[in-house]
């Protein structure tokens, strides 16, 4: 019945059918009669409507098991991921992405009912994702995600045992990230300095101190948009921040970007205040908590200063910030705190970024390098 609908939805909605050039067969008595061409259209027709009639067939039933897999299982999944993992809402969303496209990719293959599911079948899944072109960090991150899902799914009954055990990820590329030498980054700095004494608008006025205070703490553009006109300490040059599970931490705040914050602040942000602005410390142009998106776009602009042909966003002042704590003299463990990070080996690969300048900066310097 409802595959019915659908048809005939589309019988009116499609350009083609409802053109009035819908499919019209005489009696073959007065095709005889017509031209030639005619019997071919007409053909033409059927094979056109046959093939809609499949591939709607298709879409309907691979839609029907796919919901009836995935509402309660996905509900299930997420109260579990905000309650006892109290992870961030960025996370959840790619874990529950995730696991749409392991359903969707199961349901394609003809498993209709969840204690089905086999490693063979994850093991397909992950294999389309490499045909498709998905970076292998991109498909680690996946299986990392899986293993977690069927850990938990064994454990709470939808599964009979913990299939994704036995799943090895590819070991990740490891890239070093861009990173800022010191001059490019005070040349963006002054540019937006520049900028705001010049124009001396609200705007000009936040977005130096967005890019003042991305750089000076390394926070990531998620727990910038988060800050509260409360979490800014005065007295100690400090910012507390939110960051990832809901974990709190206390981050340093050079002089030039607490400075930045409090013009801001006292001649700026007055100007684009809204009943909806709260206690945010950034606000957008309609006088909202700043977006993400928005903060983002700032720094970009702000970057083409440097007149790289790289596109270089938050994360690279993120990086930049970490790597000259490094080569500044501060320890590891600092900047681990710093910059959020649950375990010291991911803050490790900023030494490999230290060491490879210092080895650049060798080889150019150095007459016999």
């Amino acid at each position: 019945m409802q595959l019915s609908l659908i048809i005939n939805r589309t019988f009116k909605t499609h350009p083609f059918f409802a053109s009035g050039q819908g499919i019209h067969l005489a009696p073959t008595k007065h095709r005889r009669r017509s031209t030639l061409g005619a019997p071919k259209t007409a053909w033409f027709k059927c094979c056109l409507l046959a093939t809609l009639c499949l591939s709607l067939r298709r879409r309907f039933l691979d839609n029907l098991c796919f919901v009836a897999l995935e509402q309660e299982l996905a509900e299930a999944y997420r109260t579990h991921l905000v309650s006892e993992r109290n992870l961030s809402e960025n996370s959840i969303r790619a874990y529950l992405a995730d696991l749409d496209s392991l359903l969707l990719h199961i349901n394609r293959l003809g498993v209709t009912e969840f204690s089905q599911l086999e490693l063979n079948h994850i093991r397909s899944w992950l294999a389309n994702l490499h045909i498709k072109g998905a970076a292998r960090s991109s498909i680690t991150r996946r299986v990392v995600s899986i293993r977690a899902f069927t850990y938990w799914g064994a454990r709470s009954g939808w599964l009979s045992r913990d299939i994704g055990k036995d799943l090895i990820a590819p070991k990740p590329e490891r890239a070093l990230p861009e990173v800022l030498d010191i001059d490019c980054a005070g040349l963006a700095l002054q540019a937006l300095a520049a900028r705001a004494e010049e124009e001396g608008s609200a705007s000009a006025l936040r977005d130096l101190a967005i890019v003042e205070v991305l750089y000076a703490s390394g926070i990531r553009i998620s727990e910038l948009v988060g800050l509260d006109l409360g979490d800014i300490d005065r007295d100690r040059s400090t910012i507390r921040v939110m960051g990832k599970g809901g974990k709190e931490r206390i981050v340093p705040l050079g002089a030039p970007a607490v400075a930045a914050v409090d013009t801001w602040i006292s001649k700026g942000r007055a100007e684009l205040l809204s009943q909806a602005s709260g206690s945010a410390l950034f606000v957008g142009s309609r006088g909202k908590r700043i977006d993400q998106r928005v903060a983002r776009s700032v720094v970009y602009q702000a970057m083409g200063a440097i007149n790289s042909d790289r596109k270089l966003g938050p994360h690279t002042l993120r990086h930049s910030a970490a790597t000259h704590l490094l080569e500044g003299g501060a320890d590891l463990r600092t900047v681990q705190e710093i910059l959020g990070h649950s375990s010291l080996a991911t803050t490790q690969i900023y030494t490999h970024v230290s060491q490879e300048r210092i080895r650049k900066a060798y080889e150019q310097a150095h007459p016999r390098a």
